[in-house]
């Protein structure tokens, strides 16, 4: 038998949302649990996210008229997804009805731990005109926090928010627009006000993904008294008799085995910069990545070698973003390509894609294209465009964009084409079209601006399409779009508990994950604003749940008892 350096009931490895979920559930059943991460810094891609969580069927549905069941999401799920015999066991029946029944308990629960929630009433799904499907009210997310509260720990966090910048999801699209809309206007000084409200009461309030995040961390290792490690990767995991009874670790103080009375959960994150792993199963590099840098993949790479099975490794979420340049980036972009007086074409200057479909439809049609490579985009914009509307990728680096080559800037159309290096005949050919749609209101290629989903993003107070504006005034810019992420989409596979399965389709006793370190129930698609988070949040709180009803197992069967532990 092993001999441990210490031993505790559950281990958690991660700091996003799919780990401290476990965490913080797991320790509501009175488990001892242990928290390690495996970079110096807490949040994992949580703390990156726009913060915005799918739970259907949430409580606060009824608070806002909104009518949800169970029927209706799977309907949505079947005809947006694809039913589970047509995308595999990732996205089982019996995962999906996990994740829509506790979907609400998991809100209730949070709730009940401080969590505020506010209801993204007007962020449609994805695809609300697909049967199941609505125009919003499934997503929520959480208030600001104030990270003040943590004090040094604060220092430690992986925010792509700094703290002082109270920004909610669903202020994005409105401040997109907070110059050239009275909502826009009306949306940006709530902003400000807020922001400033929290300066002047000297507090640090938290945005986006930093406040779900935070307001998680300071459940658990604050309020619950978990104990949370940085700086201390999972090396391997210890297996005797066919079950995970523990894991190595190496942390500051050196290597150490740690005994788990109930199991080991893995929400570590997906392989967003491993680039072999890219390459691998994806033919691409890490370049254009916008996903956790500290995602390597090696939570789901210990879990393969003790014969775990995988699904969905070739997918990511996939998303258009703007090439990266000396300076930084990439810049994933979502409201920028939905604003009227903008198109995107390819390199021989035609169009293939609804520009404002949802992020990862675009980015499957770009490799559908062939551009997910060496290939790129060009978004192209009218100069109403730039005076009218926010684009988050010129605020950090618009000097270098146009020194390297990122964005080209010309007084007529031909001079464009030839500075993007796209045939000038087809791409006069391609405008000219486009701008007899955008006069109609109806885009007969690729029906933008159709449905709730693309007019979100879009110009409410531009007729008769709030996505579709001419391409007629200059100068005009186009920048270079690239196939970028938020992160990979394959991992681990598992079931409706979160439990990990083997390549055989056995339960490996002990072992659970959730979050982008296991397959997600979403499969290849993207039904809604948060269902990365949604999703990480209710399989961690099922794993947390499900580990606390089970103890130190006897061997499985066949096993011999008392067999030597396997560590690589």
């Amino acid at each position: 038998m092993t001999e441990w350096d210490e031993e505790v009931d559950l281990l958690v490895v991660g700091t996003g949302a799919a780990a401290m979920s476990a965490a913080i559930a797991a320790a509501d059943e009175g488990l001892e649990v242990l928290v390690v991460e495996g970079s110096d810094k807490w949040g994992g891609s949580t703390g990156m996210s726009g913060g915005g969580c799918w739970l259907p069927t949430h409580p606060g549905m009824k608070e806002i008229g909104v009518d949800d069941s169970e029927e209706k999401v799977l309907t949505y799920l079947d005809a947006c997804v694809g039913t589970p015999e047509e995308v595999g066991p990732a996205s089982s029946l019996e995962r999906r009805k996990a994740f829509v029944r506790t979907s609400p308990v998991v809100h209730r629960w949070l709730a009940d731990h401080g969590m505020v929630w506010q209801t993204a009433k007007k962020y449609p799904d994805y695809y609300p005109d697909l049967p199941g499907g609505i125009a919003g009210g499934r997503t929520v997310e959480p208030a600001p926090f104030n990270a003040k509260r943590f004090g040094d720990w604060y220092r430690h966090a992986r925010f792509s928010m700094p703290a002082g910048v109270p920004l909610f999801a669903g202020d994005t699209y409105l401040l997109a627009r907070a110059w050239s809309t009275p909502t826009g206007f009306i949306g940006g000084a709530r902003f400000v006000f807020r922001t400033l409200g929290g300066a002047v009461t000297g507090r640090r309030l938290t945005g986006l993904g930093a406040s779900l995040a935070a307001r998680l961390m300071w459940i658990a290792k604050e309020e619950q008294g978990t104990e949370v490690r940085l700086s201390t990767p999972l090396v391997d995991l210890v297996v005797e008799g066919g079950a995970v009874v523990g894991a190595v670790v190496e942390g500051p103080e050196g290597r150490r085995t740690i005994g788990t009375r109930h199991g080991v959960h893995l929400g570590a994150g997906g392989f967003d910069h491993n680039a072999a792993w890219r390459e691998e199963y994806q033919g691409l590099d890490v370049e254009h990545s916008s996903g956790n840098p500290a995602n390597l993949g090696s939570a789901i790479e210990i879990g393969m070698r003790h014969g775990a099975d995988v699904a969905l490794m070739d997918d990511a979420w996939w998303g258009p973003s703007v090439a990266p340049t000396s300076h930084g980036g990439p810049v994933f972009i979502v409201s920028e390509r939905s604003m009227p007086f903008s198109i995107v074409v390819d390199q021989e200057g035609s169009r293939y894609v609804n520009e404002s479909t949802s992020y990862v439809d675009f980015g499957h049609a770009m490799q559908k294209r062939g551009l997910e490579r060496t290939n790129h985009s060009w978004m192209v914009l009218d100069v109403r465009h730039r005076r009218r509307y926010l684009n988050n990728a010129f605020l950090a680096s618009k000097k270098a964009m146009f020194e390297e080559g990122v964005a080209v800037e010309a007084d007529t159309l031909e001079g464009l084409a030839e500075r993007m290096g796209v045939d000038k005949a087809n791409f006069k050919t391609t405008i000219q079209r486009f701008n007899s749609f955008a006069r109609d209101g109806v885009d007969k290629d690729f029906g933008r601006g159709k449905d709730a989903y693309d007019n979100y993003y879009g110009d409410p107070t531009h007729g008769p399409n709030p996505n579709l504006g001419e391409i007629a005034k200059g100068p005009f810019v186009a920048i270079k779009i690239v196939l970028g992420d938020l992160g990979t989409k394959g991992g681990l596979l598992t079931d409706e508990h979160a439990r990990v399965l083997s390549t055989s389709g056995d339960v490996i006793e002990g072992l659970y994950a959730a979050g982008n370190c296991s397959a997600a129930v979403a499969g290849r698609t993207y039904p809604g604003a948060g269902s990365t988070l949604g999703p990480a949040l209710v399989f961690g709180y099922l794993a947390g749940k499900h580990a606390a009803t089970r103890g130190a197992q006897a061997p499985a069967d066949g096993a011999a008892a008392g067999s030597p532990a396997t560590v690589a």
